[in-house]
């Protein structure tokens, strides 16, 4: 009877050699193990788009404008924040050491941008409260808006998107708390101090040869800005209150801000010939401040909210805000404190700032 070797050599019940088999078994493992990515070669997709993220919020201002795309991107630029997590995830499910380090360069440059707005920047000392609001032509409790306006405290109100159906409405609920006020159009201010030298600001919402043509009685009952002065203890104060042009989401035409522009254009020149040396805009700009077509406003006026605000102060659409087209933006004052109001009966959330000088 003829014996094998067990310790070199096994062979199954059906007469295939084990040994030989779990040897090559073990190398397909080894070359298949040698074959995978490494983590840092790992989900090169979401690298790419960790880097693209990180260079979109700094270079914004390059995109194209064609078709409204930069205002786009530019009035939900601090949005683009949540994509950070999003990829966060897919690079922790991916195992990818490089997504994971690319995101930093978005995570950075969105803390540079939007970090210095979480925390709060006022401080006390105000003279003088101002508040806007655009209460919109569909409200449909003008009455109730005003008398939440007036406990407010603001001692300069700005109003935007006045009808004819409701102005009488604002001005019996504000005549009391405001002895002084002005309505040029579908904008107004209302006072506790007096005022002078009021007039509209042509935002060109009505403008080429037809526009020409017409007579400034009819211009006049859709005018959408005004510059007076109030007069304080302190000396002379110039509030403009501006209700700019809408935007428009086209399917075809993308976004649509052809007028807005036109009135940031004329408002930011207006502005630039203004020879006071404090002046106040408070208004519906139909725009976040990131949006290159306020550069000739915002170079000349610093917003209340970014120097002394809580956070980002969206204040549309008032039942849940996304973005903060409602401004208030100084010159020549201090802001010592900026705020949201409560929502009233419009779309949009009013909006309020101390200052001081």
């Amino acid at each position: 009877m003829t014996q094998t070797d067990t310790a070199e050599h096994t062979q199954d019940g059906g007469g295939r050699d084990t040994g030989s088999t779990g040897r090559r078994a073990g190398v397909r493992r080894a070359i298949r193990a040698a074959s995978r990515p490494g983590p840092w070669k790992r989900g090169p997709v979401l690298t790419a788009l960790a880097l693209l993220l990180g260079l979109l919020m700094p270079l914004h201002a390059r995109i194209t404008g064609l078709g409204g795309l930069g205002s786009l991107v530019e009035t939900f630029l601090p949005w683009f924040g949540l994509f950070i997590p999003v990829l966060l995830a897919g690079a922790l499910w991916r195992r990818s050491a490089s997504a994971v380090a690319a995101l930093l360069l978005p995570a950075v440059t969105w803390l540079s941008l939007f970090g210095g707005l979480l925390s709060d920047k006022s401080h006390p000392g105000s003279h003088l409260t101002v508040a806007g609001h655009n209460v919109s032509a569909g409200n449909p409790d003008p009455a109730g808006t005003a008398r939440a306006l007036a406990a407010s405290g603001a001692d300069v109100l700005a109003l935007e998107e006045i009808t004819a159906q409701a102005k009488p409405l604002y001005e019996k609920g504000l005549k009391k708390a405001y002895p002084y006020h002005t309505v040029q159009g579908t904008v107004g201010l209302w006072s506790k101090l007096p005022l002078s030298d009021t007039r509209p600001v042509d935002i060109k919402m009505d403008y080429g040869p037809l526009g020409d043509t017409k007579p400034v009685d009819v211009k006049m009952t859709y005018n959408r800005a005004l510059r007076t002065t109030v007069a304080t203890d302190r000396g002379p104060l110039a509030v403009y209150v501006a209700h700019l042009g809408s935007v428009r989401l086209m399917p075809r035409g993308g976004f649509w801000t052809a007028s807005r522009d036109r009135g940031a254009q004329a408002l930011g020149e207006a502005l630039a010939a203004d020879p006071s040396e404090r002046v106040v805009l408070l208004g519906d700009l139909n725009g976040t401040l990131d949006d290159r077509a306020f550069a000739g406003i915002t170079s000349r006026m610093r917003s209340a909210q970014d120097a002394a605000g809580d956070g980002f102060g969206f204040t549309w659409p008032a039942k849940f805000p996304v973005a903060r087209i409602d401004q208030i933006l100084v010159r020549g004052v201090e802001p010592d404190t900026s705020w949201v109001l409560p929502a009233t009966g419009s779309d949009h959330l009013p909006v309020a700032a101390g200052i001081s000088w």
